[in-house]
């Protein structure tokens, strides 16, 4: 593949011997960028195995070779978000991370000053508080799994559960980017509106909370207003990839859902800290599954050589439950979902070609949701509404607790990793959180407080 260089390279090793365990998300191939809290202060950061390097630190330095592509990339991030060093030609980040594996490899004759650099390089990844990589202008999720649409459309009792459009385009909705959250901490239920089972319309703390497993796309350079992205110009613009739980009260949804979903999906999205980059899973790319004998072929602007041979990825997802009484219990969390990105029925490529079609100018930090990613098979149903049949077929847990919606001190934990022979498999780190009892409702002009 044209687009492999020596930070691909399997037999690189670090330093860093946390970067060469192999069930490290984060080896030397890997290098995904983010943000962390120091000091009061947000920080640019790239994570190596269970360590961290600061690009604010690593840019004061003198390691990389001042007016360099490596070092004007190190530089946009100084204030502590990703969204300059996104926003910067393809080539910047890359040297970022060619000088990253450079100054991280196991021979690096720049080991001894990096290690001196205190403020550069810092341990232990789990006790650093992760924040959101960059502020978040637009957040747009998709709906590209045929089989969780046909799935919930069967649920809903419609007689064609798929939408006429489905197979023409890739449908999505806008999101709400101010309660996008980073991984952690807790997910309080919502209220709102619902049927209840007599069917009255009541309003109070949402059931059927539920999650979503999804990826989710960060765009790096733009597009100007009028002028659509080509399917095959889609990868100049992605700059890299996160999980994302698209937290969601089904409750709501299903009862407000007219032009689409509002409430249901906004109270909460979680995304995972550490953005691997476009260019750290080109090993992993592949062409993505061949369309069902009979389907329509998509619309020409959604077609592309390149997409065709490579606009998929070896990429496995899944989800764990844990819940309070397995955690008192000492039990390990329970693996709910396995899927693969295959399960898409549309590539990224093809969404944002689809999303500035119109003329729409996507900007640096926007949020691009897959969906739910869901399979056809049991293991990979990506929701708990599908892997409960909607309420009808309740999960049973280990501790013989059953769960139709996640209950009050429910936790996912969502995980993904890339994986083929020949690469070294790299990970996407956790996206985790945790429901909590819904706030007192504020009536009667008093304010409720978190």
């Amino acid at each position: 593949m044209s687009d492999l260089n020596l930070t691909h390279d399997p037999a690189r090793r670090s330093w860093i011997e946390s970067a060469n365990h192999a069930d490290t998300d984060f080896p030397i191939q890997n290098l995904p960028f983010g943000s962390v809290e120091r000091d009061g202060r947000a920080r640019a950061a790239v994570a190596i195995g269970e360590q961290l390097v600061d690009l604010s630190a690593l840019a004061a330095s003198g390691l990389l070779t001042p007016g360099s592509d490596a070092a004007l990339a190190c530089e946009a991030a100084g204030d502590g978000t990703l969204n300059r060093l996104m926003a910067m030609p393809a080539r910047y980040p890359s040297a970022l991370r060619a000088a990253l594996s450079d100054l991280l490899k196991s021979d690096a004759p720049q080991r001894a000053r990096l290690e001196q650099q205190a403020d550069a390089l810092l341990p232990r990844i789990d006790a650093i508080t992760p924040r959101l990589p960059c502020e978040v202008g637009d957040y747009t999720d998709f709906l590209t799994s045929l089989h969780h649409t046909e799935r919930h459309g069967r649920y809903k009792g419609l007689a064609d559960p798929l939408p006429p459009a489905f197979k023409s385009l890739p449908i999505a909705y806008h999101g709400r980017a101010s309660s996008l959250r980073v991984s952690g901490g807790e997910i309080r239920r919502p209220h709102g509106q619902y049927r209840d089972a007599d069917g009255r319309i009541v309003f109070g703390p949402a059931p059927a909370l539920d999650f979503e497993l999804e990826l989710a796309a960060w765009i790096g350079e733009g597009n100007a207003l009028t002028q659509p992205i080509p399917v095959d110009a889609a990868h100049r613009h992605i700059f890299g990839y996160s999980l994302l739980n698209d937290w969601s009260a089904k409750s709501i949804q299903w009862f407000e859902q007219v032009l689409g979903p509002f409430l249901g999906k906004s109270f909460h999205s979680s995304v995972s800290p550490w953005i691997v980059t476009a260019e750290a899973l080109a090993p992993f790319r592949k062409a993505p599954p061949a369309r069902a004998a009979g389907d329509p072929p998509p619309p020409a602007h959604l077609v592309g050589e390149r997409d065709a041979r490579e606009g998929g990825l070896h990429l496995a997802l899944h989800a764990q439950l844990s819940t309070r009484q397995s955690r008192e219990a000492g039990l390990a969390a329970l693996p709910i979902t396995h899927t693969h990105l295959d399960n898409l029925y549309w590539t990224f490529a093809q969404m944002v070609a689809h999303h500035t079609s119109n003329g729409c100018n996507l900007r640096p930090g926007d949020l691009l949701g897959s969906g739910t990613i869901s399979g056809a098979a049991d293991e990979a149903r990506a929701c708990l509404t599908e892997l409960t049949h909607a309420g009808r077929d309740p999960l049973r847990l280990p501790t013989g607790e059953t769960r139709t919606g996640l209950e009050d001190g429910d936790e996912i934990v969502l995980s993904a990793r890339a994986a083929k022979p020949g690469a070294v498999s790299i990970g996407f780190g956790e996206c985790r959180g945790r429901i909590a009892a819904a706030l007192p409702y504020p009536l009667g002009g008093t304010e409720a407080t978190a």
